[in-house]
């Protein structure tokens, strides 16, 4: 290197050296302050993750029995947890991919315990999870119950009218003709759309613009569900399928209408 050159590069050091060394003597060293910063913003993130499970922590609160798994099963894009006297199913999700909560063989293990992986991030374990759930909750003594049984033939919007109405569909749902008919528009939301279909990434667009919303309770296994909820803050908003736990202390969390299945033939299941 020229020594001309070699002496401006050594000028520059210098000089940039002594003005960021100046510039550092500016910055008000206040270390108490920003560890109260990080704690608080460790709060705040514990609050929120709180809140984001608070619909799973109802479900799993109302959870008082002492059955265990007999057997836990998937196949045919469903799961499965049965118990001595109840079955209870859920879509599976296919994502296989973060740890699991629970190691070990599901058989044997409390029903609660299995219920509690319906929060796994692993979402084929947080599918037994919520068919754990569902064998607590829809039962036919518990809708007895609960005066909440209705034919298999009544569709989820029975006695509503949607006359004139934005739907949002979350979900690859049928509906009625009548639905399709008297709507002013449906949106279909899909994760995986098909022809017609929008895709989930326009959710935040179209649900706060929907007056009524039909979502897949798979979204409790995906864990979606708390999010789209409270997109449809201003909606009448129904959670319906086989994955649907018939538990009524959802409808205190932005929920207007539960439309599960109660599996009455378990030997057919098998």
């Amino acid at each position: 290197m020229p020594a001309a050159y070699e002496a401006a590069l050594t000028d520059c050091k210098i000089y940039y050296n002594t003005a960021f060394a100046a510039d550092v003597k500016k910055i008000p060293f206040t270390t108490g302050k920003i560890w109260d910063m990080i704690s608080e913003t460790d709060v705040r993130m514990e609050q929120n993750m709180k809140d984001f499970f608070a619909i799973y922590y109802t479900l799993l609160a109302g959870i008082d029995s002492e059955e265990t798994v007999s057997a836990a099963i998937s196949g045919g894009g469903w799961s499965a947890a049965e118990t001595e006297t109840a079955f209870g199913i859920a879509m599976t999700v296919e994502e296989d991919t973060a740890p699991r909560m629970l190691q070990g063989d599901m058989t044997g293990i409390p029903l609660r315990e299995l219920a509690q992986a319906s929060k796994s991030w692993n979402l084929r374990e947080a599918s037994f999870g919520m068919a754990a759930v569902n064998a607590y909750y829809n039962t036919p003594e518990r809708l007895k119950s609960l005066n909440a049984y209705e034919p298999v033939e009544n569709y989820c919007t029975a006695g509503l009218d949607l006359r004139g109405q934005r739907i949002g569909v979350v979900g690859h749902l049928k509906l009625t003709p009548e639905i399709r008919s008297s709507a002013a528009q449906i949106w279909t939301l899909e994760r995986d759309p098909k022809p017609g279909d929008y895709p989930d990434s326009a959710c935040d667009a179209l649900l706060p613009r929907c007056d009524t919303v039909i979502i897949t309770a798979c979204t409790l296994a995906n864990k979606t569900l708390p999010h789209l909820l409270e997109l449809c803050r201003d909606a009448y908003t129904i959670l319906v399928g086989p994955s649907c736990p018939m538990c009524p202390e959802l409808l205190e969390h932005g929920i207007d209408r539960l439309a599960g299945l109660v599996v009455t033939d378990r030997a057919g299941m098998t």
